[in-house]
Order: structure tokens, then sequence, then C-alpha cells
């Protein structure tokens, strides 16, 4: 739902249009305090709201004590495990806290306040949650069709994909906070006569994806109705799910994503909260005449609102533009809502055979790609629409090369409403170790 609370701030860069960290946001992160400890933060601004100083100073008086001992605590399980009313109350009191004071007793605490706050552009973030688990979807038809046109260009997309989400179980050990090179693997694939070697991967690609956070979860072979479905997603980040694609080539059959996939997976330091993305919810994916209608316990009674208007933003920079000072280049344009499968049929799916998930574990759309050229989510599909991509120095890129450095950042925007940012996920890939 969305807060009544006024949209201004005293944190003055916070009611900038352009800041993406408004008032309407407060998206969670981790960051080391001066103190040298983790402590849970909220933006705001160009700045991070420091809770563990919050409760200490009483700024948090008035919420449960499960609640004040969250904020106290280095990571975000606590807080995810207390469920959406717990992280709305928060919310709440801390939009009362960060608004434009209304009285003097509002104006003493702001006061108060403006002491804890910790400038971003110097923070140090860690990663946010302890994830127990990651299962990564593959929700884009757009993506799976183009794919699938390189392998099975009779039949690019298979039966099952329109009736079933589909994903797969990556590794959790794997997953790195944003700014956190990237080593090329190596592993099995073909060599040039068609025999196997083990060796470098020569087709490094990203994949621009969004994930999301789990709170309270399951118990064990207890499903989630679709219409709670959302009410356990703590939030969303930018997600960059690396791949090997020669190497995925060669060992996805007869199991599925194995060593191709679970080298690394990139994430945002920012979890934004589904509420703050309320003014941004849209209709779910349009199914074309000849789709079958989703099974019943997908069916979501509330499909006029089940997407969300969020742009994503893929740059690649390679190490020969870093040298001559050129920006990063804009390579792909997508849009979560161009999914064909929604956040609240993935959860669902996921539990549907009496999976548990747990708070802090992690789930991701997969590739997000729109129907046009220019919104691929990976290099791969490119390959299929545009050919090599090149760089302002000339340089071609099929996939990554050493030293090439990829930023994928999310945004949600419409006239008359604030930016809300979820950050950046940025990785440069290293050499393959000898």
């Amino acid at each position: 739902m969305s807060d009544s609370l006024a949209a201004r701030s005293w944190v003055a860069p916070a009611n900038d249009p352009a800041c993406g960290f408004p008032l309407d946001s407060l998206p969670w992160c981790v960051f080391c305090a001066a103190d040298g400890h983790a402590h849970i933060g909220v933006g705001i601004g160009d700045s991070i709201l420091d809770l563990h100083a919050c409760a200490a100073s009483g700024l948090l008086d008035g919420l449960s004590n499960e609640l004040l001992a969250a904020c106290r605590a280095e990571q975000l399980n606590p807080l995810m495990t207390l469920g959406h009313e717990g992280w709305r109350a928060l919310r709440h009191h801390l939009r009362e806290l960060l608004a434009e004071p209304t009285n003097a007793a509002a104006e003493t605490r702001a006061r108060r306040a403006e002491s804890l706050l910790a400038p971003q552009q110097n923070a140090h973030f860690v990663l946010p949650a302890t994830i127990g688990d990651y299962t990564d979807f593959y929700a884009s038809a757009h993506h799976a069709r183009r794919v699938g046109s390189l392998f099975r260009p009779q039949n690019p997309l298979l039966p099952n994909y329109r009736t079933i989400p589909l994903g797969y179980h990556g590794r959790a050990s794997s997953i790195v906070l944003s700014g956190t090179p990237v080593r090329r693997p190596r592993g099995q694939r073909k060599g040039e006569d068609d025999a196997p070697l083990f060796a470098p991967t020569h087709a490094l690609d990203y994949e621009a994806e969004i994930g999301f956070f789990l709170g309270a979860g399951n118990a064990l072979g207890e499903p989630i109705p679709i219409f709670e479905a959302e009410d356990h997603i703590f939030g969303l980040c930018v997600l960059n799910d690396w791949s090997a694609r020669d190497i995925q080539s060669w060992e996805y059959q007869p199991l599925g994503p194995f060593l191709a996939k679970n080298f690394a997976t990139s994430i945002s330091p920012w979890i934004v909260p589904l509420d703050a993305l309320a003014n941004y919810r849209v209709a779910g994916p349009e199914r074309a005449p000849d789709d079958p209608a989703p099974l019943k316990y997908l069916h979501s009674p509330s499909a006029s609102t089940d997407g969300i208007d969020l742009h994503l933003t893929v740059t690649l920079c390679s190490a020969k533009m870093r040298v001559a000072g050129m920006a990063s280049l804009p390579v792909s344009h997508g849009n979560l809502c161009s999914l064909f499968w929604t956040l609240r049929q993935m959860v669902t799916h996921h539990v549907s055979n009496g999976c548990n998930l747990r708070p802090g574990d992690l789930l991701a759309t997969g590739t997000i790609s729109g129907p046009k050229p220019g919104s691929e989510g990976c290099l791969l599909e490119m390959q299929a629409t545009r050919g090599a991509l090149t760089l302002p120095t000339g340089e071609e890129r099929r996939f990554l090369e050493d030293g090439d450095e990829v930023a994928i950042s999310a945004t949600a925007e419409r006239p008359g409403q604030p930016r809300i940012a979820l950050g950046s996920c940025a990785g440069i890939i290293l050499p393959a170790h000898p």
C-alpha cells in the first residue's frame, strides 16, 4: 500500500526529483558503521540513517521490543522474520521521523536524527542478509524465445514454458555485493575439434535481473496462496547472474545449470520495499490469444496491478575505455513489467509442492528482456538480434573480455511521482587463474 504521510523530508537532497532516494522509498541496507560493526540503515537523499544508532538513542521508542532488537542486528534477517506488519510499522515510524517537522517535538527528533546520518558516498556496504537459498527463474518469454531460437529454430519456446514458472536452484555462497570483482571461471567446454577440454570460458556473459528477498516464509509442506504471496516479499534489488555460455551449453543436459552459473551472482546493496513501488504498479503480462490461461493456483486476483514499471539499464566499460577516460556505454534497456510470469506467481509456484522458504532467501526473475532490439538482457541475445556489440574504442564484444565492467541499474520513474532508485549492481572481470 502507499503511505499517506507528506512526501517531503528535512533531509533536503531527498526532495530533489532526480535523487532516487526520496521519503517515499526508504530502502534497506547494511553498512559498516564508525564503530567497525555492521549496522542496518535506510537510504534517504544522499545519506544513510543508522537504525542501530536510532534504537540506542531512543528515536525508535514506541516500536515493539522485537523491532528494536531487529534494528540492532548486524543483518536484516531478524527484521525479515517479523513479516510485513513489522516492516510496515518500522517504515511508518521512519517516515514520521524523516518527514518535515510539523511541531516542536518533531523538530527536536529531526535534529537528533540528523547526527545519525552517514553519507552514502563513503559507505562500505556489506551483504544485507544471510542468504540461505537462492533460486533463479526464467520468467521472460522474450529472453526464452530468443535463446531458444539459437538452439531450436523451429521450436524456440517449449510447450511447458507457458504453463509453469521455470527456475533453477543457484548457489547462495557465491552471491557477492556490487563492486566485487568477478574471476573468469574455468570449466569443461568443447574445443575446436568438439572434444571436451578444461579451460577458461570464452563466452562469459551477464544477465540483467531483479532479485527479491523473502521475509517471513512458510512451514515445510504448507503452500502460500497466490493472494498472500507478496506479503512474503521483503523487497527488491538489482541482480546480475553471471553466466559462462560455452560451459553451460556443454553441461546443462540432462539436468540443468551447474558450474556455468554458480561461480558468481552480484546484487546491489539496496533492498527497496514493495510498498515504495506502489505508485508504479501496472497490469500483469498480457497473454497472446493462443497462450493458455494460468492454472487455478497461479491465477492472480489482482492481475491489473501485478506488474511493476521498473526500468533496467545495462552499461559496459572496457579497460581501453577507462584508460581513455570514456564514459560507460549503455548497451540495453529493459523493464520488469515485460516478464511473462509475475513475482507473485514465482513465489506461489516455488512453494506449491510444500517447499519451505525462509527469511533471507533470494529469488530472481531470470534475464529481463523486452520485445524489441535494444531490450536484450544479455550478450547472448544480442548476437541473435544485433550481432557483435561495437564499443567507442572500435572494440567488438560478442562476450565479455577481461577488464570489462558491467553495471546494471534500475529505477521507477513516472510524471508526478518521485524517482525510486534500486541502485547499481556492478562488477569487473578479472583474468582466470593460471
